[in-house]
């Protein structure tokens, strides 16, 4: 898909208002090793049910990002890492705003409280943190990632 709707950053951004405009079909149903999946053939994406409000936010926001980019079943290890990183970064771009993360800084105590604030899960507060590192948010080691690569 090469057009993306324009949409607002941050505690607005709605994927699954975005999927619903694309024509994308959101399927939630058990998975056992996974919260969910894109499938270019089928153009539709796959979810766990049973996920919190947040974790069903996050994960159609990862799965939104492999939509944009178009990406298929890959065989390549290295090629399917790359494609997630690339999935977790943006989406954690656009459910993450500057601004929010600047507002929530001021007064949340650990990345829990952030996150719950922020309505993401914990590790895509990790990602966006590991994005813009060397910045100084108080919940950061200032050692460095946690994350390889």
């Amino acid at each position: 898909m090469s057009v993306q709707p324009l949409v607002s950053a941050g505690l607005h951004y709605a994927p699954a208002v975005i999927l619903d405009q694309l024509g994308i079909v959101v399927v939630r149903t058990w998975l056992r090793d996974t919260w969910g999946a894109w499938s270019r053939d089928r153009q539709r994406i796959v979810i766990a049910s049973g996920l919190s409000a947040v974790q069903e936010r996050c994960v159609l926001a990862h799965e939104l990002e492999h939509v944009y980019a178009d990406d298929a079943d890959c065989n390549s290890p290295v090629e399917r890492i790359r494609q997630e990183r690339r999935a977790d970064l943006e989406a954690a771009r656009k459910l993450i705003a500057i601004s929010d993360l600047a507002e929530v800084a001021q007064w949340a105590a650990d990345t829990y409280t952030a996150a719950a604030e922020l309505r993401v899960t914990e590790r895509l507060l990790e990602v966006r943190l590991n994005d813009l590192r060397g910045e100084g948010w108080p919940w950061r080691h200032q050692d460095g990632s946690r994350i390889a690569g």
